[in-house]
């Protein structure tokens, strides 16, 4: 039986991702850390941000930055993470020029604002050293940069080497070898996959007790992001870990008050999988359109740790804010480990998933293991909201494009296994960034669910799924 639904659930997520909007799924994680030029934080992820650009040349009037509340600020390296100087950046507003900076001896610039608002950033491609251009066409200009009042937005140039992308091992024109690239990118593909890792632990946990298929559980993702921006800025002003902890807890609370007052009441009156199903699909379009009224369409960026230097390992690059993430990531996941095999209610957890009626007879009280596998289900969802905003940037649909990727570990894992979720979501993310090595980063995401139907070709029940008998 559980091989049928299995390839009913692959069916489900291609369809999906055929669906109309699915597109931009590609666009998820972030580009490859070793083709970003240059670096700083609000539109996206990687190798390197950096610190203000101290002695940045610009065009205001001496003094004028000291008195700026806002600036746009940024450090722009070329692909052989070498300082590019003497670049200018140009800034402007609806059209209209709001001021220059000129990258300084460590390639840092930096422009004062006249206020908060929608600003763009634009360097001339001509001034860029020999062998070094935009990664993407159009990728000299940055738009569409929100700026808060009193923050100092970082800015994104993303710069690659002329002759970057040919197979070998040789070094490009930059000096990035495909070693190099290889290894960083081993490094973003862990981080990724142990954020999408804790966020379906909590979706293999309600399928593995309710055999629910919960297409709310994106927007509890998103949910937790949300209230931990919310709570981060003004005028609550909390520190983005104790924002994140409420956030958490808050979350939690939501997929709680979901069981008890939808989810509940349906198995007791003995609903089919296919209503609650579709229920949880009306409840995740409320939740995301709800979202939406509140916290607008535009991507927002925390305003905590998004500038900082990265640490250079030798082998690869990865800023601090990223190393604690992944490191928390894996804490947590151990702590679920340990609570699924040392903790009454774990053990009640995996009884369940084993045999419903059997666990009843046993004296387990069946509906409150479900309640408390939403709760955690839900916290984990909140913590790796919290976590995927800050290491991207937050929006209303980041939890159902990343809902495809947490359903693709959950069926490469093995359905209703909470180990096989982490340890397919750990393949989703190496693959989807390895593929960037030879195809465009908007298909990375498509190349890891392929693997995942190549996996189940041979094994159906999934890497740790354990096979049934049918009929």
């Amino acid at each position: 039986m559980r091989a049928r639904v299995t390839s009913l659930f692959a069916a489900l997520l291609l369809a999906v991702m055929l669906a109309p909007g699915a597109a931009a799924v590609g666009a998820i994680s972030s580009p490859p850390a070793t083709a970003v030029g240059s670096i700083a934080v609000s539109q996206g992820d990687s190798a390197e941000t950096t610190s203000p650009a101290d002695g940045a040349e610009s065009t205001a009037e001496p003094g004028e930055s000291e008195e700026a509340a806002e600036t746009l600020r940024g450090s722009i390296r070329g692909p052989d993470r070498e300082p590019v100087p003497g670049l200018t950046i140009t800034v402007t507003q609806d059209g209209t020029e709001v001021g220059t900076g000129t990258t300084n001896d460590n390639g840092q610039w930096e422009v004062p604002l006249p206020g908060p608002g929608t600003y763009s950033a634009s360097l001339d491609p001509a001034e860029l050293p020999e062998g070094v251009a935009p990664k993407e066409e159009g990728g000299e200009e940055v738009t569409g940069v929100i700026v808060r009042p009193g923050a100092n937005q970082g800015v994104i140039f993303q710069l690659a080497a002329t002759g970057d992308g040919e197979e070998g091992s040789a070094p490009a024109a930059g000096g990035i070898t495909f070693l190099d690239r290889f290894l960083q990118l081993t490094v973003e593909g862990i981080k990724f996959g142990a954020i999408i890792a804790i966020t379906a632990v909590g979706l293999s946990l309600v399928f593995g007790t309710t055999r629910l298929i919960n297409f709310a559980h994106g927007e509890f993702v998103t949910f937790g992001a949300v209230m931990g921006y919310f709570l981060s800025v003004s005028p609550v002003n909390l520190p983005l870990i104790v924002a994140a902890v409420l956030a958490m807890l808050l979350t939690a609370l939501l997929a709680g008050v979901m069981d008890l007052t939808v989810f509940r009441p349906m198995r007791r009156k003995s609903a089919g999988m296919i209503q609650q199903f579709i229920v949880a699909i009306g409840l995740a379009l409320v939740i995301r359109h709800v979202l939406l009224v509140f916290f607008g369409s535009r991507r927002r960026g925390y305003d905590e740790y998004n500038l900082q230097t990265a640490l250079d390992f030798g082998l690869f690059r990865i800023t601090p804010r990223d190393l604690v993430v992944t490191i928390l990531a894996f804490v947590i996941m151990g702590l679920v480990a340990f609570m699924l095999q040392r903790t009454r209610i774990g053990k009640a957890m995996r009884a369940v998933n084993d045999n419903e009626d059997l666990a009843s007879a046993s004296g387990i009280n069946v509906q409150r293991v479900v309640l408390t596998v939403w709760v955690v289900g839900g916290a984990l969802a909140g913590i790796g909201g919290v976590m995927f905003g800050l290491t991207q940037t937050v929006y209303t649909n980041m939890g159902f494009q990343l809902l495809l990727l947490m359903f693709a570990a959950v069926i490469l894992g093995g359905l209703g296994n909470a180990y096989g979720a982490m340890l397919g979501a750990l393949v989703i993310g190496l693959v989807s960034q390895y593929s960037t090595l030879w195809f465009p980063s908007s298909l990375q995401n498509m190349w890891a669910l392929l693997v995942m139907i190549l996996v189940l070709l041979f094994r159906p029940q999934g890497i740790l799924g354990r096979r049934e008998r049918v009929g």
